[in-house]
C-alpha cells in the first residue's frame, strides 16, 4: 500500500519512506503496468481498432503488432473491419456501443474527416497511424513520408537513373501527397526537371499498379526506373516488366515502399523503404493507453502526442545501376 501511494502520488507518506521507495523503483527499473492499475480499480482498458486497407500484407503486419502490444499490456483489443464511406461511421458507432475507451485508426481511415469529427464529438481518445499530416487534437504515429520518398529517389539517381517513373498512392491519403513531394524534391535537388508524364495515379492496389506501370512502359523513351508508393504496386510493376520481356533490374529498376511480406515473396525481391508497420501499431497501443489514462484522470488539456518512427532503405535485387544502352 505504501508503494502504491508513492507511485500514484499519494500524500500520506513520509519524505524518508518516499525516498526509500523511489530508490528501490530506480534500482529495480520498475515500470507500472497502466492497464493492470486500471484493472485494480475495477475496470479494464478496451481499445477499438478500425481498419479498411486494400493491402493484405500491410494490414496483417499491423494487426499482429497491435495484438502483440495489447496482450503485453493486458488490454482488450476489439477489431472491426469496414468499407470506406458511410460504413466506417457505422463501424465506429459499433465500437462506441461496445464501450471502447479509445480507437486506433490506421490508413486510410486516419484521413477520414467525417470519422475524426464523430470521434471528437464523442470526446474519446484516438490515434491516427500513418497519416501524412498530424490532425489537431488527435494523437498520431507515423514516419516521415516526405524524407523517405526523397531518400529512395536520391538512391535511384545515385545509380544513374534520370527518367524515374513514379506511381502515386491513393489520393484520399495524406501520406500519398508527401511521398510524391519527396520524389519531386529529390529530382529538384539533382537538377532533374519533373516530367508530369512520368507520374502516374495509383490506389495502393496491385491492379492500379499494373495500369500505371503499363502507361509508363508504353512511353518513348520509357523510364529506366519505377518507384511505386507501396510494395503491392511495385510488385505489379515487376509483373508488367516481365510481361514486356524486360529484365528486372537489368533493363528496368523497380523500387517500392513499406517493406511488407510482398517485397520478399516476388522475384526479384524488392528494394523498398521499410516502414516499421508492426512497431507502429504497437506504438499506437502505447500512445492510446497513455491518452486514455490521462483522459480518465481529467487531464484533458494535455497536448496530443505525435510520434515519428524511423524508416530505412532496404536494398535488394530489384534495383541496379542504369545500363549504358538504357540511358536516355
Amino acid at each position: 500500500m505504501t508503494v502504491s501511494r508513492v507511485v500514484n502520488g499519494g500524500r500520506n507518506v513520509s519524505a524518508a519512506t518516499r525516498e526509500l521507495v523511489e530508490r528501490a523503483i530506480e534500482e529495480l527499473d520498475y515500470s507500472p503496468n497502466l492497464a493492470a492499475r486500471r484493472l485494480a480499480g475495477g475496470y479494464s482498458i478496451k481499445v477499438g481498432l478500425l481498419y479498411s486497407n486494400p493491402s493484405a500484407s500491410y494490414i496483417s503486419q499491423f494487426l499482429m503488432g497491435g495484438l502483440d502490444e495489447a496482450q503485453r499490456r493486458d488490454i482488450q483489443l476489439v477489431v472491426v473491419k469496414c468499407d470506406p464511406g458511410e460504413a466506417e461511421l457505422k463501424a465506429a458507432h459499433q465500437l462506441f456501443d461496445a464501450g471502447v475507451d479509445g480507437i486506433i485508426l490506421p490508413a486510410p481511415l486516419c484521413n477520414s474527416n467525417a470519422l475524426l469529427e464523430v470521434i471528437r464529438a464523442r470526446n474519446i481518445p484516438a490515434v491516427a497511424v500513418a497519416s501524412g499530416l498530424p490532425v489537431a487534437g488527435i494523437a498520431s504515429v507515423s514516419i516521415d513520408d516526405f524524407d523517405a520518398a526523397r531518400e529512395m529517389t536520391a538512391h535511384l539517381i545515385s545509380l544513374g537513373h534520370r527518367r524515374i517513373g513514379f506511381i502515386e498512392g491513393s489520393p484520399d491519403q495524406t501520406a500519398s501527397a508527401r511521398r510524391r513531394e519527396g520524389y519531386a524534391a529529390a529530382l529538384a535537388e539533382a537538377g532533374i526537371a519533373l516530367d508530369p508524364g512520368l507520374v502516374q495515379p495509383g490506389l495502393f492496389t496491385y491492379r492500379s499498379g499494373l495500369e500505371a506501370a503499363e502507361h509508363l512502359l508504353a512511353m518513348e523513351p520509357r523510364p529506366t526506373a519505377i518507384f511505386a508508393s507501396n510494395d503491392d504496386m511495385a510488385a505489379a510493376a515487376v509483373a508488367a516488366a516481365h510481361r514486356h520481356g524486360l529484365d528486372v533490374p537489368g533493363q528496368l529498376t523497380v523500387a517500392g515502399f513499406d517493406d511488407t511480406a510482398m517485397a520478399t515473396t516476388i522475384w526479384p525481391e524488392l528494394t523498398t523503404i521499410r516502414q516499421p508497420i508492426s512497431e507502429m501499431a504497437g506504438a499506437a497501443v502505447e500512445v492510446l493507453t497513455e491518452a486514455i489514462i490521462a483522459h480518465r484522470r481529467g487531464r484533458k488539456e494535455q497536448a496530443a502526442r505525435h510520434m515519428v518512427c524511423e524508416h530505412s532503405l532496404v536494398r535488394r535485387e530489384s534495383t541496379a545501376p542504369v545500363q549504358a544502352g538504357s540511358r536516355s
